[in-house]
């Protein structure tokens, strides 16, 4: 039997599965890294830990499968996004840490480039942020040493976390991304989706620093983990991790949407192989996938913190002993007694892009509890969603029927039925938990030939919660959140 090795390499940590030819997920592993914060709010990541444990994982969830290794047939990488690395193209070594996509530390870059902002939003289909990769990669070659150096002569590589793990794991050393991964760097040009000199010049950056883009599908080299694998196999599926999720939750057509629950969320909406005419100002435009010499295009808006939330909970304000208790104290309350989280803790994505604002928990008075916070931090994740959803009806004049979800928190039923009803849409959840995962392993699988696209699309199962709010409810709790969202941005 044939079988597809992916690894999903996340904010949180790196995941490896195994999955049969046919889309069958038979065996994962697990490994999380260090979160390298500070009281700045800077965040980062140790590229040299993230490589080895993608491998680790690897090897990990094929021991677990009980498979022969010589079975693997192909590879597949999905990834965190906008989080960046920078290496010497000669040895291998990051010049840095990783910086994460949370991480808003190159604010001055985007500050000073706020004149050029609808120009690059009219390029890009992004709005001017830290949050991507521009402006990070611009922060390195202004602050070390070596970056600088290395750029001067021709050595420097910068790339999204799938650059960096296709580089390290082909013995091509191909230095190569794929579109979609490319659409969230701010430099791609959305129209000839090719790099864009005109952002290069803007973030002071040059086209050799830059990956070969390539489709989603295409063999982007050939590894054998490490030695892992008896002889070199194809990597030949990478994407984004959302881009991931929703290419494996089947929303390939136009305006279908997905939300991942991770440490942030994700909502994109598919919106067909022709870029919008009228792009919105409160969400993104990216790149779904290229595939086959095709591209689709997407809606987006992200949240910075999400699953975040929880772990916030958990670790910081002690509230939680860990994440599963989350459910049953939020149940405990019929609701918040008016407490609302908004939860910049590193500023405010989508829809408001401000990146410079902070967290605030409001609504207490003496007899609030513990429940009724940790109730407000569930809450929280789905108001941001219904932001999210809000600007994409606006946008499309077609409102969201149904909103395919998966992640983690997906587990949580309080969250899921609250999501539901303030939405007003049913929620189809995921039956396969690691969806981003399963996404770059089901298209795998078809550039392979190990299966067909259909056969796998046909075991995609989703269990559908139905809206039961009331929409009167509904507006009133949404029109609290936005009074407190409005304490932040003035």
């Amino acid at each position: 039997m044939d079988y597809i090795l992916a690894i999903d390499q996340s904010t949180a940590g790196t995941k490896g599965i195994v999955c049969r030819a046919d889309g069958m997920l038979i065996a994962r592993a697990d490994l999380p890294h260090r979160q390298i914060t500070d009281d700045r709010g800077w965040i980062e990541h140790d590229p040299m830990e993230i490589l080895a444990n993608a491998m680790a994982v690897c090897r990990l969830a094929v021991e677990k499968a009980g498979i022969d290794p010589g079975q693997i047939r192909a590879l597949g990488v999905s990834n965190q996004r906008e989080t960046i690395v920078c290496w010497d193209r000669k040895t291998g070594k990051p010049v840095y840490n990783a910086i994460v996509w949370q991480c808003g530390r190159a604010k001055a870059v985007a500050d000073r480039l706020a004149p050029e902002a609808g120009r690059i939003r009219q390029i890009t289909g992004l709005t001017l942020s830290p949050f991507f990769s521009a402006a990070k990669f611009t922060w390195i070659l202004e602050h070390v040493e070596e970056a600088k150096r290395l750029s001067q002569t021709g050595r420097l590589c910068c790339g999204n976390i799938d650059a960096w793990l296709i580089w390290h794991l082909t013995e091509e050393r191909a230095f190569k991304t794929d579109y979609s991964n490319a659409s969230r760097t701010q430099l791609l040009n959305l129209t000839t989706l090719t790099w864009d000199e005109e952002m290069l010049y803007l973030f002071g950056l040059r086209k050799e620093m830059l990956p070969q883009i390539c489709d989603s599908g295409s063999v982007f080299g050939h590894t054998d983990v490490g030695g892992l694998l008896p002889e070199a196999v194809p990597v030949c599926a990478v994407l984004g991790d959302s881009h991931a999720a929703l290419y494996a939750n089947g929303c390939h057509e136009p305006y279908m949407a997905k939300a991942t629950f991770g440490t942030g969320t994700s909502v994109m909406m598919n919106t067909g192989s022709v870029r919008p005419a009228r792009p919105s100002q409160d969400i993104v435009e990216s790149l779904a996938w290229g595939i086959d010499g095709q591209v689709d295009y997407v809606l987006e808006g992200n949240i910075n913190y999400s699953g975040a939330i929880i772990k916030w909970l958990c670790d910081n304000a002690r509230l939680l002993k860990d994440s599963s208790e989350s459910e049953e104290l939020a149940k405990r309350v019929a609701d918040t007694g008016g407490v609302y989280l908004v939860p910049a803790f590193a500023g405010l994505g989508a829809p408001y892009w401000q990146s410079d604002v902070r967290a605030i928990l409001c609504g207490m008075t003496t007899a609030t509890r513990r429940e009724h916070i940790v109730r407000a931090g569930l809450e929280a994740i789905a108001y941001q969603i219904k932001d999210i959803v809000c600007a994409m009806d606006n946008y499309s004049g077609m409102p969201l029927r149904e909103l395919c979800v998966d992640g983690g928190a997906t587990k949580n039923g309080f969250l899921m039925d609250f999501t539901a009803g303030l939405l007003g849409i049913d929620i189809c959840v995921s039956t396969v938990e690691e969806l981003s995962a399963a996404g770059v392993a089901y298209l795998a699988s078809i550039r392979t030939g190990c299966a067909d696209k259909k056969a796998i699309f046909d075991r995609v199962r989703h269990e559908r919660i139905v809206s039961h709010m009331t929409e009167k409810t509904g507006r009133q709790l949404y029109d609290g959140w936005k009074a407190a969202v409005s304490m932040l941005i003035k």
